[in-house]
C-alpha cells in the first residue's frame, strides 16, 4: 500500500471515531479490547498488496526434514507454513557492497513474483547499545556510505523498510554505561543518521520508510513523538510498533494511533508533552484529541505497520523474583505465531500488519541475569541471534493464534 496512492483512495475521518474504543469482545476466549476504526468503505480500500516471502531459514528446511522422517508430519508442514509465509529480510552486514547486493537481489526477486518486499536495516552505528565500532556501521560516514549502498540497490523498485529497529527507543544515552563519554555526542549522531537514511531512502519514487518506536509497554507518547520529530518523521512515511516483541495487536494499535495523533498535533502547533499517552482511559485520550483536532485527513497524518510474527499469545511475565534480569523479550517460552502479514488491515492509518521479525530465529543467549551459559528458563543454551532456534520454532507454530493450519 503505497503513500503515493493511499490519498486518493481514503475518504477524510473523524480523529475520535478512530480513537474511540469498541466494546469489549471475546476472542479465543479471552476478552480484548479492539478500535473502533471505520474506513470509508470497502470498495475505496485497495484490494490488498502481496507481499514477499523470501527464501527460509536453512534451519526451518532442515527441522522440516527432519519432523518429517520422523512421522510428525503436522509438525513439518507447520514448520513449512511458517518459514513460507512473507517476512521482512534483514540488512546489517556492513559492507556496502554485500548490502547494496543483497538489497538488489531482494527487490529484484520480489518485482518478479509482483510482491512487495520488507527491508529492516539494522546496521546504525552501536545498534542495541553494542560497543563501539563493533556493532553496526563504523560512525556517521560509514553509515550514510551503506544507506547510499542500500538506496542504490532498491533503485525504482518497490520497498517497505523498518528503519533500525530500537535505534530511536534505545538511544546511545541510554544504554548501560549511558554512552560513555561521549554518550550526548552519540545521541546527536545518531539522531542526524536517521534523519540522514529518511532522506535518502524516501527519495527512491517507490519506497516508503517506517521509523523506530519501540513498544507500546516501553516509551510513553510524549517521550516518543519528539524523538520521532527530531530524527525526521516528517519527510518519512511512517513508524513501525512492536518490532521483534510480543505485544498485543490492540495494544500496538492503540499505542500507534496516539502516535498518529500526536505527531499531527505537534504539526499544527501543539506541545507533545500533552498529549495523553497510552496508559490514560481510552474515552478520556479520545475526547482530548478529538477537541484538539477535529476532523482530520488520513492522508495529512502518519501511518504505521505493526509486527505480528510472535504476539500471538502475548508478551510474557517472568515468575516473580525468580531471575536477577527476567528479559521477558528474549527467547520467552510458550509464545506463538501471530496474525498473518496482510496490507488490508481495516485501518486508514495502518498500512500493514507484517512479520518483521522471522519467527522461529533466536534472540541471542538469553542468561536472565544468571552467570550461563544455560537459559535457566528453558534449560538449553540458545541459538545466537539470528540462528535457528527449533525449539521455539515449534512453540511458535503450535501455539499460533490464529491457528496456523486449518
Amino acid at each position: 500500500m503505497h503513500r503515493r496512492t493511499l490519498a486518493k483512495a481514503l475518504a477524510a475521518l473523524t480523529l475520535a471515531a478512530v480513537l474511540a474504543p469498541a466494546p469489549w469482545s471475546t476472542a479465543h476466549g479471552t476478552a480484548t479490547a479492539a478500535l473502533a476504526v471505520h474506513t470509508a468503505s470497502d470498495a475505496a480500500a485497495e484490494a490488498g498488496t502481496v507481499l514477499y516471502a523470501p527464501p527460509p531459514n536453512p534451519g526451518a528446511a532442515r527441522q522440516a526434514r527432519e519432523l518429517a522422517a520422523a512421522g510428525r508430519t503436522a509438525d513439518a508442514a507447520a514448520i513449512t507454513a511458517m518459514a513460507g509465509t512473507p517476512h521482512a529480510v534483514w540488512l546489517g552486514d556492513p559492507s556496502p557492497a554485500r548490502a547494496e547486493s543483497r538489497t538488489r537481489t531482494t527487490v529484484l526477486a520480489a518485482a518478479r513474483q509482483g510482491a512487495l518486499p520488507v527491508l529492516v536495516l539494522h546496521n546504525v552505528p552501536g545498534r542495541d547499545c553494542s560497543p563501539y565500532p563493533a556493532g553496526g556501521a563504523g560512525g556517521s560516514a560509514a553509515y550514510r556510505s551503506w544507506i547510499d549502498a542500500v538506496a542504490r540497490g532498491i533503485d525504482d523498485h518497490r520497498a517497505l523498510v523498518v528503519l533500525e529497529p530500537d535505534s530511536l527507543a534505545l538511544l546511545p544515552r541510554e544504554c548501560a554505561d549511558g554512552g560513555g563519554a561521549l554518550g550526548g555526542t552519540r545521541t546527536a549522531d545518531r539522531y542526524s543518521q536517521i534523519a540522514y537514511a529518511v532522506e535518502a531512502l524516501e527519495a527512491k519514487p517507490a519506497a516508503d520508510v517506517y521509523l523506530d518506536t519501540g513498544h507500546a509497554t516501553w516509551h510513553p507518547v510524549t517521550t516518543i513523538v519528539p524523538r520521532l520529530r527530531q530524527a525526521g518523521i516528517a519527510r518519512a512515511t511512517g513508524f513501525a510498533v512492536n518490532t521483534a516483541t510480543y505485544e498485543t495487536d490492540d495494544a500496538g494499535a492503540w499505542f500507534a494511533h496516539l502516535v498518529a495523533a500526536c505527531l499531527r498535533y505537534a504539526d499544527v502547533g501543539g506541545d507533545p508533552a500533552d498529549c495523553p499517552d497510552q496508559w490514560r482511559p481510552r474515552n478520556e485520550a479520545a475526547a482530548w484529541l478529538a477537541a484538539r483536532l477535529g476532523t482530520t485527513d488520513p492522508a495529512a497524518m502518519k501511518h504505521f505497520v505493526t509486527d505480528s510474527s510472535r504476539n500471538g499469545q502475548g508478551p510474557w511475565t517472568a515468575p516473580a523474583d525468580r531471575y536477577a534480569d527476567p528479559q521477558e523479550r528474549c527467547n520467552p517460552p510458550d509464545r506463538g505465531l501471530g496474525a498473518r502479514p496482510t496490507t488490508r488491515t481495516g485501518d486508514p492509518l495502518h498500512d500493514a500488519r507484517l512479520w518483521i521479525k522471522t519467527p522461529g530465529e533466536s534472540d541471542g543467549a538469553c542468561l536472565r541475569g544468571t552467570a550461563g551459559p544455560t537459559d535457566p528458563e528453558r534449560g538449553t543454551v540458545d541459538p545466537p541471534a539470528g540462528a535457528w532456534f527449533p525449539e521455539q520454532a515449534l512453540e511458535l507454530v503450535r501455539l499460533a493464534r490464529p491457528a496456523l493450519l486449518h
